[in-house]
């Protein structure tokens, strides 16, 4: 059965508190990965007793801690540059402090520089509600990142350096690593390559290495973003795998090279199927809400993580998941 969760970060009392008033299960926080300057430089792996009081203020509310997202990786790792085994050796400690603490997925991505990327972040929505969008037309005059240009063949090649070397870590840890699609699902971006960008990338990640602890993240928004991308089919081709680890429920309205967020009852995803999807293939994992509108009375200084959004798609996706209990026979009688 889907495990709702909620994000909090930072981990903080009222995100707790407010997941369990809305019968929500689990909790998604992050650990600090990088720092800017420009480029992403590798923070420290997170110490063992620094993860277990997180899960410990988790469970204090009665809610599990199932996933760390945001521990990203830093440009040495993601480009291949010089200093990058110094670098993998804290994103290793960080994987296996995570096991012994009891943390059983990393929610990861492999871009580089930055991460999810919009032109805008205040288009009016349904009812003058802020959502986020992205259109490449607007980074035509963009100049490229401090490091230039690269290229696909350079980036499957430093991902499998990664996951060569991570991996085997993740498996005697018993952590799952669940990829995350680079955001906006098209290459390049400002003269990078973005290779998870469609169903075929995320084939070729799981043929790397037959491994239970290889897997993705399936944001919805983003295999939507992609275009000709049937969503709920791709949720059922990756569960049948076995493989979705993890997911983001969300919409969007288009695709690249122009799309923009959608509240989740108006994109263009079938959610009634996309949840069915998800029973189908049995996932018992969590799924969290992401990337919301900002909604009447709140300030927008986080695009699509403002918390009256986040309580509209917490109220669909529970509405969704007990109407399709409801149809199989699911629900107590």
């Amino acid at each position: 059965m889907v495990k709702l969760a909620m994000v909090s970060r930072p981990l903080a009392e009222t995100d707790l508190r407010l997941a369990r008033q809305l019968g929500m299960t689990d909790v998604v926080t992050t650990m600090t990965g990088v720092t800017m300057a420009p480029e992403r430089v590798q923070a420290p792996g997170w110490a063992y007793l620094d993860i277990l009081h997180l899960r410990k203020r988790v469970e204090a509310a009665g809610l599990t801690l199932s996933v760390i997202e945001g521990y990203q990786l830093s440009d040495r790792i993601t480009l291949g540059l010089p200093g990058r085994d110094e670098d993998l050796d804290r994103v290793c400690e960080t994987i296996s402090n995570m096991g012994r603490a009891g943390i059983p997925i990393y929610c990861y991505n492999f871009m580089a520089v930055f991460n999810w990327l919009r032109t805008s972040t205040a288009v009016r929505g349904r009812g003058d509600a802020l959502v986020t969008r992205f259109d490449a037309a607007d980074l035509a005059n963009a100049p490229n990142t401090y490091v230039g240009e690269t290229t696909d063949a350079q980036m499957w090649d430093n991902f499998a350096y990664f996951l060569k070397r991570v991996l085997p870590v993740a498996e005697a840890a018993r952590v799952k690593l669940a990829l995350h699609p680079d955001d906006p699902p098209m290459s390049p971006v400002l003269g990078l390559a973005r290779i998870m960008r469609d169903v075929d990338a995320f084939n070729r990640v799981l043929d790397l290495a037959d491994s239970p602890s290889n897997g993705i993240t399936f944001c919805q928004g983003n295999f939507a973003a992609m275009g000709n991308v049937d969503v709920p089919n791709a949720i059922r081709h990756f569960g049948r795998r076995g493989k979705i680890f993890f997911a983001h429920f969300r919409d969007v309205r288009g695709s690249v090279p122009a799309f923009e967020e959608t509240f989740h009852d108006e994109g263009k995803t079938d959610m009634v199927d996309a949840m069915r999807a998800y029973f189908d293939i049995g996932f018992d994992g969590p799924m969290r809400p992401d990337h919301a509108p900002t909604m009447e009375g709140e300030s927008n200084d986080n695009p699509g993580y403002m918390v009256r959004g986040k309580l509209f798609a917490i109220g669909f996706m529970r509405g969704l998941i007990e109407s399709i209990k409801s149809e199989r026979g699911l629900r107590p009688s």
